[in-house]
């Protein structure tokens, strides 16, 4: 057998076990005797093959055989092929090709999930996207007191009484009967304090400064016996010429 026909003979043989086995290990094989190679061999027999090749013929078979997807940059150190940048292989929700698929067959992952997912919702005569299903306690709750809020609008507009609009009319008679109170004599608990406030605005204006500085006129007084002890103190009850 020619050089040529052992090579591409070795080349189909290995072509062969890539299709065959699902794990491959390279190794290097430094200093071993041909008898400890047999004791391999034998111990492997059932489970596994070596297939002895030199260095060159390894590597030009691998990038043969295994094509390197999306242009991935590897290398091949000490028999084994490395990626040297990180590479994103695959993107949720899009089909993974070929090429990806037999670089991740190799590093032993399986990007597959498998299962049932909602496209769409029917409920009582409607129908929603999926997207629903992810909505948050916090958007369930903003988008309750926005519909509160529209129905309580409708209901002031219209003169329709719910629940939404009770507090709103009530707040809002509550207000009328204030304006009335204040336009008329007639006068409750809740009205008294405005009218007094309208009738004589500069009161309530004076109140504040002047109970402030009657604040200040407490303190100084209780300070100025204070300032006369001292004093007293420091002459003893003596004169100069005592």
């Amino acid at each position: 057998m020619s050089k040529r026909e052992a090579k591409e003979n070795y080349f189909l043989r290995l072509k062969e076990y890539l299709d065959t086995y699902s794990s491959i290990f390279i190794v290097n094989v430094d200093n071993v005797s041909s008898n400890q190679m047999h004791q391999i061999r034998h111990s492997l027999r059932g489970e596994g093959v070596v297939l002895m090749g030199k260095n060159t013929m390894v590597r030009r078979a691998l990038k043969t055989f295994v094509a390197e997807p999306l242009g991935i940059p590897t290398k091949i150190s000490r028999g084994t092929i490395e990626i040297v940048s990180d590479v994103q292989l695959v993107t949720a929700g899009e089909r993974v090709g070929p090429s990806e698929a037999t670089l991740l067959n190799m590093l032993g992952i399986s990007p597959f999930t498998y299962g049932m997912s909602v496209v769409q919702v029917y409920d009582e005569g409607s129908t929603f996207s999926s997207e629903v299903l992810d909505v948050g306690e916090e958007q369930l709750v903003a988008n309750l007191l926005a519909a509160i809020r529209q129905v309580a609008a409708v209901s002031l507009a219209v003169g329709y009484p719910t629940l939404a609009s009770v507090p709103h009319s009530l707040i809002n008679g509550y207000k009328n009967l204030l304006a009335v109170s204040v336009a008329s004599d007639y006068t409750f608990a809740g009205s008294e304090q405005i009218k007094e406030y309208l009738e004589n605005p500069e009161a309530f204006a004076v109140a504040a400064p002047v109970a402030a500085a009657g604040a200040d006129a407490g303190a100084a007084q209780e300070a100025a016996p204070a300032e006369e002890e001292e004093s007293e103190d420091d002459d003893m009850g003596f004169g100069l010429f005592d």
